[in-house]
């Protein structure tokens, strides 16, 4: 097996919500490597070194200029992606302090919208994963 494909690579989503229980999605751009015009969550790779938290922390101010609290997570998914790379991926949701959404250039457009509508639109089986996960946490509380 090559040496690349035995690396084991780590990426963070973050499911962010509002008081009136809508969520946070953003397009990513026609020019993304991967997924391109897909909705997305927060998130992104796991600097060598970084502390999760303060990872997933870096990449919701990166990439939607949110001030976050609540940071709790929610689900781990590890699964070999259509190139062949094993990801490790952790979810966490977060309650917005702020809703004023500043979009970096990974992404086009974004949305608040309800967990339901997030099913409806064109994103990665993983994100959709963790927004069901999220759906379910909320019905239990």
């Amino acid at each position: 097996m090559e040496k690349d494909k035995q690396k084991i690579r780590v990426s963070q989503k973050a499911v962010i919500f509002r008081e009136d229980g809508k969520i946070l999605t953003m397009r990513r751009t026609k020019m993304a490597p991967s997924r391109p015009l897909h909705w997305d969550l927060p998130g992104g790779d796991l600097d060598f070194g970084e502390n999760v938290r303060d990872g997933i922390l870096r990449e919701i101010k990166e990439e939607a200029g949110l001030e976050v609290q609540d940071l709790a997570l929610l689900d781990v998914i590890s699964a070999i992606n259509d190139r062949g790379k094993f990801w490790v991926t952790i979810g966490y949701t977060a309650k917005a302090k702020t809703t004023k959404v500043i979009l970096s250039n990974e992404h086009d457009d974004f949305r608040w919208i309800m967990p339901d509508e997030f099913q409806e639109l064109k994103a990665s089986p993983k994100n959709k994963k963790f927004i069901e996960t999220f759906k379910l946490l909320r019905i239990r509380k």
